[in-house]
């Protein structure tokens, strides 16, 4: 089990995430590994939270609700410029998470994740920056259609800023179409092994 030295335990970790379960669960793990955390369920909780007490860390989820959390990296960052930002997402690709660390984020995990990851992510980049070539590691085998229309989706998602309407316009799809879509897990990269 991962420990936080009482150093860094100065100022709390945020958890920005709709899902209070997630929430309940992740924050009593973090508790129990030395951080105090405050949560939020919205930007606008996230954004006055960050204000009143400047959190260190940041545990922000891709998706709030209607909102976009890569909208709210740039705009924490501002209001706490050594915030450290960890973005989660049940929808990982790669297309987002390149977003993400060009919008300010240090680090980007797919849900389901437990604690420790999130605590390597978050401490371990206080000790060395990582290079460009680090961020994301490419597929070693090409992608399967079906996945590739799913990085394609993504990174049109990202380019509309979250904007369904619009990502489908650009798709050139239905707006029902696109969301059936979007609501189903991305495609694995690789066939699992047979056992």
């Amino acid at each position: 089990m991962i420990h936080l030295n009482q150093a860094s335990s100065t100022r709390p970790l945020l958890i920005v995430d709709d899902d209070a379960t997630f929430v309940r669960v992740l924050s009593r793990a973090l508790t129990s590994r030395g951080f105090e955390v405050i949560t939020a369920s919205r930007a606008d909780e996230a954004r006055a939270l960050s204000r009143r007490h400047q959190p260190r860390h940041c545990v922000l989820d891709l998706k709030l609700g209607e909102e976009n959390g890569l909208r709210l990296i740039p705009e924490l960052h501002e209001l706490v410029p050594d915030m450290r930002i960890l973005l989660l997402t049940g929808y990982a690709s790669i297309a987002t998470a390149v977003e993400a660390i060009k919008r300010g984020a240090h680090d980007y995990l797919s849900k389901p994740v437990d604690a420790d990851a999130v605590v390597r992510a978050l401490l371990e980049g206080d000790s060395a920056p990582q290079a460009d070539d680090e961020v994301i590691d490419a597929p070693e085998a090409p992608l399967a259609l079906r996945r590739l229309e799913w990085e394609h989706i993504q990174r049109v998602l990202t380019e509309c800023d979250g904007n369904i309407s619009e990502t489908a316009r650009r798709l050139g799809m239905h707006r029902r179409t696109l969301q059936r879509k979007l609501s189903k897990h991305p495609v694995r990269e690789r066939p699992e092994q047979a056992h």
